[in-house]
């Protein structure tokens, strides 16, 4: 039974958008599993991931994998614009 999810998240801007979108860039090249596809496109400051699966497992699997990334990726771009602007706090 194929599955299929579509998510789409907005971030705070178009840079932050396209930082987001040339991490997932190798990701999104080769799967990592053949049980499922994703593809990544955005559009202004709106990110749309479309997944499609055989099962359910590997749909979770695929939405839990591509939505960490993108978590870490837009923590380690707010750490990055904390320390630019001063604002860091240590070990925080």
């Amino acid at each position: 039974m194929k599955t299929h999810a579509i998510v789409n998240l907005n971030f705070p801007s178009e840079k932050r958008l396209k930082i987001v979108l040339e991490a997932l860039g190798p990701e999104t090249m080769v799967s990592p599993s053949s049980r499922s596809k994703v593809q990544v496109e955005g559009e202004g400051n709106r990110l749309t991931l479309t997944f499609e699966a055989g099962d359910t497992s590997a749909l979770r699997a695929a939405l839990n994998s591509y939505l960490r990334w993108i978590v870490v990726i837009d923590d380690t771009c707010s750490v990055v614009e904390n320390f630019e602007n001063g604002t860091a706090s240590e070990c925080g």
